[in-house]
């Protein structure tokens, strides 16, 4: 049983992600996207990086990827999903959540810590944390602004999808504390499921003892 790290052209954090996921006692491996799914896989991460150099828009070329049917299937079998970053775009494009994520408000490439404050404690993703936490990961993104139609909001609020929401230090949720202007400050939400999730921020950039931030152990978890 292992935890399949998709690999496409272009990935940049997925050697990370194992080697967190490893830190964890969870097994990973990596997956090149031609090669499909092993028949051991218990899980699936879809990591970030910048797949085929962001043509067209991010997560779109990659989304075309015959893994992606074996990915949407795994997932109405149950197996859990993680899209971070460019995994999250993938995950979007792929329409295993909704919405999209596109260029930020700045027009910038944003490299920066970030504040996010846990909005739903019930899901495998947020479980290890308490509803309201706040908790410190990165993010490296140009195109990392959530955006959604206002009904289809409005169905993610009600239902309580919402993972994460940019916040302040304090957990307060401002325009300020929103570096790339997404709707409702949202920086992850699950599917019509919870076992599936997309992300910006990175969490398996704060996952590792060694390098003194722990703070995204609680999403990888996940996986356990």
């Amino acid at each position: 049983m292992t935890v399949a790290v998709i690999q496409f052209g272009g990935s940049n954090c997925d050697r990370d992600t194992v080697q967190a996921l490893a830190a964890l006692d969870i097994d990973a491996q990596l997956v090149w996207h031609e090669d499909g799914l092993p028949a051991e896989t218990a899980g699936i991460v879809l990591p970030g990086g910048f797949s085929y150099g962001d043509y067209l828009r991010a997560g779109a070329m990659a989304a075309q990827s015959p893994i992606m049917d074996e990915v949407r299937d795994a997932a109405d079998d149950g197996l859990p999903v993680l899209g971070i970053c460019n995994g999250a775009q993938i995950g979007c494009e792929s329409k295993l959540t909704p919405g999209a994520f596109t260029i930020n408000e700045s027009a910038r490439f944003q490299c920066e810590h970030v504040n996010l404050r846990v909005e739903n404690a019930e899901t495998p993703w947020t479980s290890h944390y308490e509803e309201g936490d706040v908790v410190s990961f990165p993010i490296a993104h140009g195109e990392g602004r959530f955006e959604i139609a206002d009904d289809k909001l409005e169905a993610l609020e009600a239902e309580n999808r919402v993972l994460f929401r940019y916040c302040d230090s304090e957990g307060n949720v401002t325009d300020e504390a929103n570096p790339n202007g997404s709707k409702n400050n949202i920086a992850g939400i699950t599917g019509e499921s919870n076992h599936i999730a997309v992300m910006m921020p990175h969490p398996e950039r704060v996952s590792l003892p060694d390098l003194g931030a722990t703070d995204g152990q609680g999403v990888l978890k996940g996986f356990q």
